[in-house]
């Protein structure tokens, strides 16, 4: 298993990270795919967690906020024949440990109202009111970033 990394909207590893995204959001949630690749592809890392050389399984990115202290988690998808195998889960502690080397303060997200049980075993907790994301229901959460002392 590996994560690559990258922010290059003409790299392989976005096109696999995008491959990913298509297959869950556009034909399996209905996502039109005009909302699905917005403006912020380039502004984000966008990272893949690949089984081998060739088999992509999971995906998200991270948009980082203006001042550098908060980042977005987005687009978190994992292909229907790998969930439930911990892919997305080593993807996000990775990424979390990616933000805090970064030393950045706070991650958040947006989680589909499905996902929260998940989430929060990674460490992230509920606020504000459930809000409408393309058609689908959602809540944000959040994460402090515990910064290790040296």
């Amino acid at each position: 298993m590996e994560i690559k990394q990258t922010r290059d909207t003409l790299s392989s590893v976005y096109v696999q990270a995008l491959k990913i995204r298509n297959t869950v959001f556009v034909k399996e949630q209905n996502v039109p795919c005009s909302l699905e690749i917005d403006e912020n592809e380039a502004y984000c890392v966008h990272f893949v967690l690949f089984l081998d050389d060739e088999t992509a399984v999971a995906t998200l990115r991270i948009l980082p906020s203006d001042n550098g202290k908060q980042a977005l988690i987005q687009r978190v998808a994992t292909l229907k024949a790998y969930r439930g195998e911990g892919y997305a889960s080593q993807l996000i502690v990775f990424v979390l440990n990616f933000l805090k080397a970064q030393e950045f303060e706070t991650a958040e997200l947006h989680a589909q109202l499905h996902a929260i049980a998940f989430y929060e075993k990674l460490g992230f907790e509920a606020f504000g009111e459930e809000f409408l994301d393309a058609g689908i229901r959602h809540i944000a959460m959040k994460k402090r970033l515990e910064q290790k002392a040296n």
